[in-house]
């Protein structure tokens, strides 16, 4: 019995030093390798990733031509939208006067006046500017339409592309190379991956 005593109690102190040494590599280890993963991070910050960012863009583009590209913070485009977008408006508007003024003198010629200010035009003259006054409306509406949804896509493209990683660990560069053996040079590409 007091073998068996004896045993247990060494097997007991020699179980227990065994976990409490191992318990106390772990913490160790631990240790370790938290200060080397800690020592490894790199000290860049990347801007957050805004998974929303386009399509606020081209929201606020949809409700306001340019606040889309003021949001994505290209200020230079805002008067290249309203230029894209006002000059066909401005041509829709100025043929659709000039349309009105045939129009009007056409129905004057038909009530049988003959006194409007386009008196060397034939009636078969301010039929033909009658229409090709309405072609010029329309396509200036389309194009103005056009402009619009360009000013939408161009706003949540661009807020698409500031997202992109363009970092120094991934690159893709051209390569000139001078080979002095050959006594030629070399063009290529290279493709870096850094993990």
């Amino acid at each position: 019995m007091l073998n068996k005593l004896v045993y247990s109690s060494l097997f007991f102190l020699l179980f227990s030093s065994i976990t409490f040494a191992q318990d106390d590599k772990k913490t160790d280890e631990v240790d370790t390798g938290l200060m080397v993963v800690q020592d490894s991070i790199s000290t860049k910050k990347r801007a957050p990733f805004d998974v929303l960012a386009p399509s606020k863009a081209a929201f606020y583009s949809a409700v306001l031509p340019g606040l889309g590209q003021a949001y994505n913070k290209k200020y230079w485009k805002i008067p290249l939208v309203y230029a894209a977008i006002g000059i066909p408006i401005y041509l829709y508007i100025q043929n659709d006067k000039d349309l009105n003024l045939y129009r009007d003198a056409y129905k004057r010629r038909l009530a049988g006046f003959d006194d409007d200010q386009f008196s060397n035009i034939s009636d078969d003259g301010l039929i033909n500017a009658q229409q090709q006054l309405r072609r010029n409306k329309e396509l200036a509406l389309l194009v103005a339409i056009g402009m619009y949804a360009l000013n939408i896509v161009d706003a949540n493209v661009d807020a698409h592309l500031l997202q992109f990683n363009v970092d120094e660990d991934l690159s893709f560069r051209p390569h000139f190379r001078y080979n002095q053996m050959e006594n030629n040079t070399n063009l290529g590409l290279t493709l870096n991956f850094k993990f």
